[in-house]
């Protein structure tokens, strides 16, 4: 039998689908106090740079991430967990797979921006590396709450960024 730890780590990511969307929007409900309508959902992911992602367990939907692909950087637009898989790295996770799509060449750094009341949110973006660098105001058409505007850095390692000045790149194989 599989220890509590194990089915917690049991967690696949993968690109959002239309079936996801009662299970996305009941997260959404769950976790916001002025959550996104299906429609502000929809309108979002037709962008041609919006990408919507889910974290699934044991074929349920227990979180989600959508994001913005700009030039130089992946913008976070909503991020959720259901309450009941909080704790359980399923975000964490989510992050994980997000930044592993930062390179020194391109996309290097993810940005995004939390209520400045949702304590909970900041901490855990900053335990994650994340950095407050700015606070938006009146930044939410829903009320006139703050934002914190929070950035999380590619760091490269050496051999990247030695391979970057020179401008060499290994072959696959």
């Amino acid at each position: 039998m599989p220890s509590p730890e194990a089915a917690q780590a049991d967690v696949q990511i993968r690109w959002m689908i239309r079936r996801d969307m009662p299970s996305v929007l009941a997260i959404e409900e769950s976790s916001f106090e002025f959550p996104w309508s299906e429609e502000e959902f929809i309108r979002c992911l037709r962008q041609r740079n919006c990408i919507g992602m889910v974290a699934e367990r044991e074929d349920e939907v227990v979180g989600f991430m959508i994001y913005e692909l700009h030039k130089n950087r992946l913008h976070l637009l909503n991020f959720a967990v259901h309450p009941s898989s909080r704790r359980e790295n399923v975000g964490s996770d989510m992050i994980e797979k997000l930044s592993s799509k930062l390179s020194v060449e391109r996309r290097n750094r993810i940005m995004l921006e939390v209520r400045e009341t949702n304590l909970e949110a900041q901490l855990f973006f900053k335990n994650l590396g994340f950095r407050a660098i700015s606070v938006l105001r009146d930044y939410y058409e829903d009320t006139t709450e703050d934002a914190y505007l929070m950035q999380y850095r590619y760091r490269a390692s050496v051999e990247e960024i030695a391979e970057a000045e020179t401008g060499t790149r290994r072959m696959a194989g």
